[in-house]
């Protein structure tokens, strides 16, 4: 798996005269953004983790792109004016810990480049494409295994063509080790030697193997007469093939799975593993690293938290903590104000656990000062309740409930399925002890990964409780991935390469932005409700931004499957209430989804509700 990326750009791009005097090439702006910004998106988008940006001429350009782009690492060849492109790779390769993509900035590309180079099964692999005619052509030559023979501007120089460098390299770290070696080596003889020099002399010891597409559509920006074929003929060529492999676009405003990325969609193309091997056992466990960041503070010790994951929905995490987590000792009380806690307390009956139910409002917050009540008769050992209530929007505090809970020495247990990701929050600091989440909600990525972050010293505590459930046991599990890095049954492996992209994602994005997105969707939602006026089941104060519950015109003529088929008709698709005795329909904004869609989708709403005589 390729996780790293080196882009060149320490350049002066004097050919360029005044478009790169007090600008570095790669902020030539193609179709209204930078073509380095391009480039880095398609890194991000295959699954690059971090991208090590060499850079000398203008380099804070650079610096502010990495401001936008958390997993950009910039380093500066201070002595860029004097060096090739090799002396800014030898600054970057402290940086490198794997084998890496390395490409140069001034490159627009078809971004299916990148797909055949990680896909290829050879380690260090050359891209090459057909005669381009540009003028400033770089030739490749090779043996007939294919392995780099030869390179030069020149076509006397070779004995034979196979192709034109593109500028986009997989390296291994050995490679890059040997290049940097070389290049010190002959320094004093060659002091701006450029990487290709250092490459074609290590191929001759290394196997360096060359990739050659016939018609890649690419274009390196040298001179004004490359700027003018890039804008003119290759960047049309390029978005076309791009969009030619864009997924069709649904916007789902149910309440899960989510709306997802079609990078996230893509990722789960990969070559065929068995989950047994370390390599799948690294992501696993690179997985459980990550995820449980998004649910800390800083400031909070990660070690002292643990994620476990099971093939499941998010209802089978919320079984598995309910099943787990309460010894034949203790006592469960379970907060009901919806039909997600009632869910909680039917797994709880269904395994015979001790239980007491606390039933509140679906729609109005709970009354704390009751509940603490219920707390203070010290009956319970154990909490379980809703974060996020799905049913219908509403947000239960739980920064005030769970540390009340801890007071009265209960251990918390809570279903954060709709809540995760989707806004900020820090274990330590509400005081909950085991959280369950999936991988098909606010993380946006596929359904099929259930998983539960724990405070490792209560998940230490359940050792000896009865093994409920088999399949579902925590600590069970926990043990046995602690011991070899596999889960005790076979896993959603494409699912898992989603979730990784989808984790990837959310770090570039953050918690606070995507809490900030969704919020901005339900504001445009709310203001187009008002406008109708149709009335939302929960206060605006109480909910999450994340789900609505809209109660249901009174009118003969309303119909929430004429609403959802004419959504539908629009690639739009909403669910309905879930609360027997009142009457809604349920508009979520998790997910991959934009203002722009949702301001899409309330002009389809007005235009559905005033058919219909509603909001005229």
């Amino acid at each position: 798996m390729i996780k790293e990326a080196v882009i060149l750009a320490g350049g002066l791009g004097s050919r360029l005269k005044d478009k790169t005097k007090t600008m570095p090439k790669g902020f030539l702006e193609i179709g209204g953004t930078a073509i380095v910004e391009q480039s880095v998106q398609k890194l991000l988008a295959h699954g690059i983790e971090k991208i090590i940006i060499g850079t000398g001429h203008c380099n804070e350009y650079y610096d502010r792109l990495a401001q936008k782009y958390p997993a950009i690492i910039t380093v500066k060849n201070e002595r860029y004016a004097e060096t090739g492109s090799m002396g800014t790779l030898e600054c970057c390769a402290p940086l490198v810990t794997g084998s890496f993509l390395l490409l140069e900035s001034d490159l627009i590309y078809d971004s299916i480049g990148l797909f055949t180079l990680i896909n290829d099964e050879r380690k260090n692999l050359i891209l090459a494409s057909g005669a381009t005619h540009s003028g400033d052509e770089v030739y490749l030559q090779a043996d007939a295994d294919m392995r780099l023979t030869g390179l030069s501007k020149k076509k006397q120089d070779l004995h034979s063509i196979l192709g034109e460098l593109v500028g986009i390299t997989k390296l291994t770290k050995e490679v890059l080790n040997n290049m940097c070696a070389y290049a010190k080596d002959h320094y004093n003889d060659l002091p701006k030697m450029e990487y290709e020099h250092a490459l074609l002399k290590i191929a001759e010891t290394d196997a360096v193997a060359v990739k050659k597409i016939e018609y890649y559509v690419w274009r390196e920006i040298d001179d004004e007469d490359h700027l003018a074929m890039a804008v003119n003929d290759i960047y049309p060529h390029i978005v076309e093939n791009e969009n030619l492999r864009n997924v069709r676009r649904e916007v789902l405003l149910n309440p899960g799975p989510a709306t997802t990325t079609d990078s996230v969609k893509y990722a789960q193309v990969a070559a065929d593993i068995c989950p047994r091997e370390k390599e799948f056992g690294n992501l696993m466990q690179w997985l459980c690293d990550e995820m449980k960041l998004f649910a800390l503070a800083p400031q909070t010790n990660p070690d002292e938290y643990e994620t476990v994951m099971f093939g499941c929905s998010g209802t089978g995490a919320d079984e598995v903590m309910v099943s787990s987590c309460v010894p034949d000792t203790g006592k469960l009380l379970v907060i009901d104000n919806g039909s997600y806690g009632a869910r909680m307390a039917k797994i709880a009956q269904v395994y015979k656990i001790p239980m007491d139910v606390y039933k509140s409002s679906t729609y109005e917050p709970i009354d704390l000062e009751k509940l603490e009540a219920v707390f203070a008769s010290k009956k319970y050992t154990h909490l379980a309740c809703v974060y996020h209530e799905t049913t219908t929007g509403l947000l239960n505090p739980l920064h005030i409930i769970c540390p009340m809970a801890k007071k009265y020495g209960m251990v918390t247990i809570v279903d954060a399925v709709s809540a995760y990701c989707g806004m900020p929050m820090d274990l330590k600091t509400l005081g909950i002890d085991f959280m369950a989440s999936t991988s098909n909600k606010n993380i946006q990525g596929m359904a099929g990964v259930g998983f539960v972050i724990c405070n490792k010293a209560e998940l230490e505590k359940t050792k000896d409780y009865p093994m409920r459930n088999y399949y579902l046991n925590l600590y069970d599990q926990y043990a046995y991935f602690s011991k070899t890095h596999q889960t005790r049954f076979t896993p959603p492996v494409q699912t898992m390469y989603a979730l990784r992209q989808a984790v990837l994602e959310t770090k570039q994005e953050t918690v606070q932005k995507r809490y900030e997105r969704y919020t901005e969707c339900w504001n445009i939602l709310v203001a187009a409700v008002k406008k109708l006026g149709l009335e939302m089941l929960v206060k605006e104060e109480h909910q999450s931004h994340f789900i609505t519950a809209i109660l249901e015109p009174k009118t003969p003529q309303y119909s929430f499957d004429a609403l959802h088929d004419f959504a539908a008709e629009h690639s739009f698709t909403i669910y309905p209430g879930k609360l027997g005795n009142i009457d809604t329909f349920r508009i979520a904004n998790i997910g991959d989804i934009k203002p722009e869609e949702m301001r899409t989708f309330t002009v389809k709403l007005e235009q559905y509700m005033h058919g219909i005589g509603v909001g005229k």
